[in-house]
């Protein structure tokens, strides 16, 4: 993001290094606040996740600070930095920063005004808080799997996209960060915020589970019309063996694509349960005779609501997102040059232009603990002493 975003001037700690919190920093750092991301200094024998050196966008616009949060000095120089801090993202298990001493009675005791944020999988509360997860097992949980399509086995089919660390996490994380921010401005008061990526699942599922609520059905693959049960809203094959997403939902979409595909004695059908699987059946001999790109070519400006799936490699060079910026340019200084999605954000203009990115085997903790206001005796005797890195 370049500078001037509309979080510039605003400083966020992260504590993250994979999941929900990283992409939350990813974002904001796209928005253009200055991310400081903690670690701890490598030690001998301990397990260090570090993501390959293009995760989360390789990290650009964040700087990098090793601290020994377990040491009396390293702690000490946390809320040090806190103190001047507007967010801080932590993604320990429940309970882990308050024995630190780093939680956030401790950061709020220096800062009121601080927004912490606290991401896990299950939130910081319930049976399931101290549980150990991943996305699959939020989407598990959350009655994602159960709706989406199945396997070729009968049980529910593995998603292709981490879809609660990013949409029921990390951007959950985000709105509620943004949201605090906008309040601090209104009392000077900051927040703890409570962010489970189970209950962002729950809230994309909202849909079906108040359905649920309201009239005891019970939603499932092709229980409906969003869930596959009509024709209209379905995957169909072509003749290369590339595939068309169809979603004709509305009537005047649903007649013109049954005209196209010459199958017009169907548009009075569209929700009529007794033809469903003649409607399907022609519509999978209509697909098979053209490209799936012929397909979309004809079909796709002609107002049905067909796309083609892509497969990721074709996302990387499509048209569509070239010609938003969304995929530029990035120089790290040992990989070289590569491509990377760039700052895709609502509401902001597309990135285009080219980024260099940081070697994440450097760190910034000199340059940021001094602007703290450490001497260099003081931090030559934190780097003897193995607090920093």
């Amino acid at each position: 993001m370049p500078a001037g975003g509309p979080l510039d001037g605003v400083t966020v700690l992260d504590f993250s290094t994979v999941g929900p919190a990283a992409r939350s920093a990813r974002w904001l750092a796209d928005y253009g606040a200055d991310v400081v991301k903690i670690g701890a200094p490598a030690r001998a024998g301990a397990v260090q996740i570090e993501p390959v050196f293009y995760a989360y966008s390789a990290h650009r616009g964040m700087r990098r600070i090793r601290l020994d949060l377990k040491a009396d000095e390293g702690k000490a120089a946390f809320l040090r930095l806190a103190e001047t801090a507007d967010v801080v993202i932590e993604s320990f298990r429940p309970g882990v920063v308050d024995r630190l001493g780093i939680g956030y009675e401790a950061v709020k005791a220096v800062n009121p005004g601080i927004v912490y944020c606290s991401t896990s999988g299950y939130g910081q509360d319930g049976p399931r808080a101290q549980w150990a997860g991943h996305d699959l097992n939020y989407l598990a949980v959350g009655g994602y799997l159960d709706c989406s399509g199945r396997s070729p086995e009968g049980g529910p089919a593995l998603p292709g996209a981490t879809i609660a660390d990013s949409a029921g996490g990390g951007m959950q994380a985000v709105m509620g960060i943004l949201a605090a921010l906008v309040q601090r401005q209104a009392t000077g008061q900051g927040q703890h915020l409570d962010v489970a990526a189970a209950d962002g699942v729950l809230a994309l599922m909202s849909l079906y589970v108040e359905q649920h609520l309201a009239t005891g059905d019970e939603p499932g693959p092709r229980h409906d019309l969003l869930t596959g049960k009509y024709a209209c809203y379905d995957l169909y094959e072509a003749a290369d063996g590339g595939w068309l997403s169809v979603a004709a939902i509305e009537p005047h979409f649903w007649a013109n694509l049954c005209r196209l595909l010459g199958h017009e004695e169907f548009a009075a059908h569209q929700t009529d349960d007794a033809r469903q699987d003649e409607i399907r059946a022609a519509f999978r001999a209509a697909f098979k005779a053209k490209t799936r790109d012929e397909w979309a070519a004809e079909l796709g400006p002609a107002d049905t609501c067909v796309a083609p799936v892509l497969t990721i490699a074709e996302v990387a060079v499509d048209d569509q997102y070239a010609a938003r910026g969304a995929v530029v340019d990035a120089t790290h200084p040992t990989e070289g040059r590569f491509r990377q999605v760039g700052p895709v954000l609502a509401g902001q203009p597309g990135a285009g232009e080219a980024v260099t990115v940081p070697d994440w085997a450097e760190t910034s903790t000199i340059e940021i603990l001094t602007a703290a206001g450490y001497s260099s005796d003081d931090l030559e005797s934190l780097l003897t002493e193995g607090v920093i890195a």
